[in-house]
């Protein structure tokens, strides 16, 4: 037999091949390949209450925080794997920027929820502002070292493709030029970081091989038990228009089938992943009514649970609960903060803080419960003080 006849009797299980091989020689991991879908299946907004639920908030870009984060709360062991069992994990977004290892992150994250399912376990990574900017070609957070590593990347990407073009019998589209359309010059930008800056763009457009793969599926809402997580926040106008209804649009949109630009409730300061009115500084200024009422909309809905803006004290609670901010700036690219992941058991009301460095922060705040296990018990930081991040 020919290898030419070869190559068309087995064109899925060589791409499937190459893939891996393109996949562990980037980050080191085995990953299962995705079949390519018919059709796109709906975003699950909605989840009934898990025993035990973990969420961690913005990571940008730094993977030694983000592994900080899973060991912190028992779900990674030292060599990096799943021991979570039914656990169930929100990472609330901001993969991206900021940092230097987003790609290695992505796969990290990966990895660990084709680990997690075969435990009975859970992990859902959602979007946030930095996955829309990057995905409509924003890139003002991004940092050297990781326009190197999309050049890494898309390096080993192009190497599988040419691979792929070696069998007459393969199915042309899956190895299109991931350049087509993405210009070779940027005006305005050092001549150094021309060539990635245009490796991002070919990854990360709607369509691109990382945002298919790695963002597409992510919910922009989520509802889990008597919890909405969302990276900004809701406002009532998002809730009339549905919370299905902008999941399956973002899924449509980072898959290219809704244009360049991304909705318009992604994009301006009331968006859901931009929205900060649960997120001011102050207790006092931060619209409890407006919250209470959204959450009067969304049937058992008791909280909101958001990222994207810097809460310097920690993980922490406004508007007597209702209100859970779990962004605490860990990565070095923001204010380099101590990992805390928010944990909510089924059986229990409470909401504990899980904390990387209880002895800080017994003796910045006498007044929070800690456990000498570096849990510290409710959400008892009574005026929580922020830095500003605008991003």
């Amino acid at each position: 037999m020919s290898e030419t006849s070869i190559c068309r009797e087995v064109p899925q299980l060589l791409t499937s091949f190459i893939d891996t091989f393109v996949d562990y020689s980037f980050s080191g991991f085995i990953l299962p390949q995705k079949q390519p879908k018919q059709t796109l299946t709906p975003i699950q907004t909605r989840y009934t209450s898990p025993e035990r639920l973990i969420a961690i908030g913005d990571l940008h870009g730094d993977l030694e925080k983000s592994k900080q984060s899973f060991k912190l709360a028992g779900l990674i062991d030292n060599s990096d794997r799943w021991i979570g069992g039914n656990t169930t994990v929100v990472q609330i977004g901001d993969v991206l920027d900021r940092g230097d290892d987003e790609i290695q992150i992505l796969y990290f994250l990966e990895k660990l929820k084709h680990e997690a399912l075969k435990s009975g376990g859970l992990i859902i990574t959602m979007n946030g502002n930095h996955e829309i900017m990057n995905v409509d070609g924003d890139f003002r957070y991004v940092t050297p070292a990781s326009l190197n590593e999309f050049r890494v990347w898309t390096s080993w990407f192009n190497i599988g493709n040419s691979m792929k073009n070696m069998c007459s019998g393969m199915d042309k589209k899956i190895q299109d030029d991931i350049y087509k359309g993405v210009p070779s010059v940027f005006p305005g930008i050092r001549k150094e970081f021309h060539q990635g800056f245009r490796d991002r763009i070919a990854a990360l457009r709607p369509n691109g091989p990382i945002s298919r793969r790695f963002i597409s599926e992510n919910p922009t809402i989520l509802v889990i038990g008597d919890s909405v997580f969302v990276h900004g926040g809701l406002l009532k106008n998002h809730v009339e228009y549905g919370l299905e209804r902008i999941n399956n649009e973002v899924r449509d949109w980072v898959n290219g089938l809704k244009g360049r630009l991304s909705p318009d409730y992604l994009r301006g300061r009331d968006s859901v992943v931009w929205l900060r009115r649960f997120s001011e500084e102050l207790a006092r200024k931060c619209d409890c009514s407006g919250l209470e009422h959204v959450l009067a909309t969304i049937p058992g809905a008791k909280r909101m649970i958001m990222g994207h803006t810097i809460q310097q004290v920690g993980i922490n609670g406004v508007c007597e609960n209702k209100a859970i901010r779990i962004d605490v700036g860990m990565s070095k690219g923001c204010s380099d903060g101590l990992p805390e992941v928010l944990e909510i058991n089924r059986n229990s009301s409470e909401l504990r803080v899980l904390t990387s460095n209880p002895a800080f922060l017994a003796r910045k705040y006498s007044n929070a419960a800690i456990k000498t296990d570096g849990q510290k018990e409710g959400l008892l930081i009574p005026q929580p003080k922020q830095i500003e991040v605008k991003s």
